[in-house]
């Protein structure tokens, strides 16, 4: 299994907070499954110097478990990267795709929707030839409209899921509609520690079917670790 959102990289974020837990994390998520990682840490032009600065940071993170003599399944770099305004004219913003890959991670804002943020979205595809993956998109059933959720759901995305959809009924129904309608998916833990956001693979391959685990396992087809 891929894991496509989560926050293991040690002093990234607000995830691991230090190398003991980023490695505790890996270990759990081995031990549940998870072979393919994608380390997602959360990225805010706002709070940054440059998209450069912060790619050496995340890469100075990413040493400190490749260093480690841990065996670890494949680690793949990438980057949740929050919906700003003038997101996608923000020097480097397309070297944070996942991996080798043309697809990027996007985070709407916990704020009223506005059409400026599916604007953003837009420039950052036409501008650098890239794929949004739109991240845990079921949580903004709770802040938007019914009519909000369907012209988003209308973006040429992928729609990346957290495992904690599958916990309620409301997320369940809504997750099987995307499937229903066709439309492209990923999940991801969106694990940050070892104690309240825990990796919880465990839970999924309990209570999700065999078919929906399987069908989201191609978007690294082709590409090596970071």
């Amino acid at each position: 299994m891929t894991d496509y959102h989560c926050h293991i990289l040690p002093r990234m974020d607000d995830g691991a907070k230090d190398l003991s837990v980023s490695l505790d994390m890996i270990r759990l998520m081995m031990a549940q499954g998870v072979d393919r990682i994608a380390a997602t840490p959360h990225f805010y032009a706002h709070r940054e110097k440059s998209a450069h600065d912060w790619l050496q940071r995340r890469q100075d993170a990413y040493r400190q478990i490749a260093d480690t003599d841990m065996t670890i399944p494949y680690l793949h770099l990438g980057a949740e990267v929050a919906i700003e305004h003038g997101i996608s004219r923000v020097p480097g913003i397309h070297l944070l795709t996942f991996a080798q890959t043309p697809y990027i991670l996007l985070e709407f804002p916990y704020a009223p929707f506005a059409h400026w943020m599916l604007e953003e979205v837009f420039d950052l595809s036409q501008r650098y030839g890239l794929t949004p993956v739109l991240a845990h998109i079921h949580r903004y059933a709770q802040f938007y409209t019914p009519a909000q959720m369907s012209e988003i759901l209308q973006t040429d995305a992928v729609f990346q899921i957290n495992n904690e959809a599958f916990r309620t009924l409301t997320g369940r129904r809504f997750v099987l509609s995307l499937i229903r309608k066709g439309c492209p998916y990923i999940l991801g833990s969106d694990a940050h520690n070892m104690t309240s956001r825990r990796p919880d693979w465990d839970f999924v391959t309990k209570k999700v079917s065999p078919d929906i685990l399987a069908h989201q396992e191609n978007l690294f087809a082709g590409t090596n670790a970071s």
